[in-house]
């Protein structure tokens, strides 16, 4: 494949290789769209962009569900020059506020599920600039909104009104480190940042995906895409790749247990990349075997998958399930298991997501960023630790991002390592395995506790349906442990009664700094869009203690 700068000329590819090869699947409606049909609406959505004014690195919010608008909408911002900023159309009005002002967004294109949001928030804008002094208002932008399939109010223009004014053509920079696009993070606990991915870092994320063998998609698999695509997992792992490989992108909106199922079924899914609750809600079904029949490869993502429930899934279908590691920083992958010499089995029962990807490098450093060396510990505690060389897990390669928006800050080093915020180890066979995030280690009284060696020792108690462990400051340790239990449901269990039970089993499971000097008995605990506990939201509620740290951002909706 010969060099590409641009990344929208890997649709023009797949559009030359197999026009009339069906390209995406709309599950809700059924419509269908060849790669000829997609180059060709993708060029009248640039132009149309065009005309609506924008020039070279002005700001596109996309605020759409899994649609075949938001693909052309993506791809066509990027043809014209301009930044895509993906948001998650169902965030809130707040947010959105924040997010167009942050980012300075020239125009918003939305549909049903954001519109009245997206109203709100340009309406709120609009009011506050009234009030705000002149300098405030001369910089700050109102964004145009774009409509696709709703009504419009006055001042607002339809998708299809935007691709009848076929503009010009503007000229694009063939510079790969120019800005594509603008993820933010997604956060409860502080404001989100955008990381800047240039086109070499969204085309380094899909060619390193592309190297894997044996191959991850093939022109011949039908992908499903119920990932958000406002998320880096599922606009650059699950898009990108189908793009560049020219796979057959089934697009769903949201998870329903027996619509996804049948839409695997129906459009004869090859590939199904999910997240972790999709492969626990499946559990349910009797006949999962024969329902995914067709299935060869399923992949994993965005949060730690049980060795337990790798084991039921595949006893049940007989198919592995392949897990990986990455960061919206590093668009997307990292680590997969397909890149390992073990099966995903046994890579799942020994807690490991794998080998890097082709063209990723990684190192284990300590808190000063000093590469760590066999028989060394990040941290000063190693005598308590599992016996394991922990440290923070740094990642190199061409698929970094540029820094966070607007100036660039703390993105790679010199020497292009960029340190995640994770901590882990690297096995026998050179396979990561992730131990805790930096930001959430709990330092009680200069000891480091990881939360997830707590929580796994809790869960192991009968009648715990599910833990999560965060610090909360303390005046004589400095920070001390704090456990959320979820009780089985329907087991009848005594709040009381299972708290005490779960001191007296940590009491003999863990080390005394290790256990917790609190148990709260809960229904149920917050969790992000793709199932990851949202533990900024249990800080928060225990009286807003904020970390300090480097916030880091895995491919998975996080706090």
């Amino acid at each position: 494949m010969g060099v590409t700068a641009h990344l929208a000329e890997l649709l023009s590819r797949a559009a030359h290789e197999g026009a009339d090869r069906v390209a995406l699947v709309e599950a809700a409606s059924g419509r269908r769209v060849t790669w000829g049909q997609l180059e060709a609406e993708v060029d009248r959505v640039a132009r149309g962009l065009n005309a609506l004014g924008l020039v070279s690195g002005y700001r596109v919010v996309l605020a759409l569900a899994n649609r075949v608008e938001f693909v052309t909408t993506y791809l066509g911002a990027l043809c014209a020059g301009l930044v895509a900023v993906p948001v998650n159309p169902r965030s809130v009005t707040g947010e959105l506020v924040r997010l167009l002002v942050d980012c300075g967004a020239r125009v918003v294109v939305t549909d049903a599920t954001a519109l009245t949001s997206t109203r709100q928030a340009v309406a709120g804008l609009e009011d506050a600039l009234t009030a705000a002094d002149e300098e405030l208002r001369r910089s700050t932008v109102v964004p145009r909104v774009v409509v696709v399939s709703a009504p419009t109010v006055p001042g607002e223009t339809t998708y299809e009104a935007m691709l009848a004014a076929a503009g010009t053509d503007a000229p694009v920079s063939g510079d790969p480190e120019r800005l594509a696009a603008l993820l933010y993070t997604s956060g409860t606990s502080r404001r989100p940042r955008a990381a800047m991915l240039s086109h070499r870092a969204l085309l380094a994320g899909i060619e390193h995906a592309a190297a894997v063998e044996p191959p991850i998609l093939t022109a011949d698999d039908v992908v499903l895409g119920v990932l958000p695509l406002f998320h880096v997992y599922g606009l650059n792992a699950v898009l990108g790749l189908a793009v560049r490989t020219r796979a057959r992108l089934v697009l769903v909106d949201g998870f329903d247990l027996e619509e996804s199922l049948r839409i695997v079924r129906d459009e004869r899914v090859s590939v199904l990349p999910v997240a972790p609750p999709v492969c626990a809600h499946w559990q349910a079904v009797d006949d999962l075997a024969v329902r995914l029949g067709g299935v060869r490869l399923v992949l994993s993502g965005s949060a730690p998958l049980s060795r337990e429930l790798v084991r039921a899934f595949t006893d049940r279908t007989g198919l592995e399930v392949h897990q990986g590691y990455g960061l919206t920083e590093a668009a997307a992958v990292v680590t997969s298991t397909l890149c390992s010499r073990r099966s995903a089995r046994e890579l799942a029962e020994a807690g490991s997501v794998g080998a890097a990807l082709p063209g990723v490098e990684i190192r284990l450093v300590d808190d000063t960023g000093r590469p760590l060396v066999a028989g060394e510990h990040a941290g000063e505690d190693a005598e308590e630790d599992a016996g394991e060389d922990a440290g923070e897990v740094a990642v190199r390669g061409a698929n970094l991002f540029s820094g966070y928006w607007p100036d660039g800050a703390d993105g790679p080093d010199a020497d292009g390592w960029y340190a995640t915020g994770d901590v882990g180890f690297l096995d026998g066979d050179g396979d990561l395995v992730l131990v805790d995030r930096v930001e959430d280690l709990v330092n009680v009284s200069g000891f480091s506790v990881y939360p997830s060696e707590v929580e796994d020792a809790i869960a192991d108690l009968d009648g715990v349906a599910e833990v999560a462990v965060i610090g909360i400051p303390d005046p004589r340790t400095g920070e001390a442990v704090v456990a959320f239990v979820v009780p089985v449901a329907g087991s009848g269990q005594d709040a009381g009664e299972l708290e005490e039970r779960v001191r007296d089993h940590s009491a003999v499971r863990l080390a005394r700094f290790k256990r917790p000097t609190q148990v709260h008995v809960v229904d149920e605990l917050p969790h992000t869009l793709i199932g990851k506990v949202a533990k900024g939201r249990l800080r928060a509620d225990q009286g807003g203690h904020q970390r300090t740290e480097r916030r880091r951002t895995h491919a998975g909706l996080l706090e």
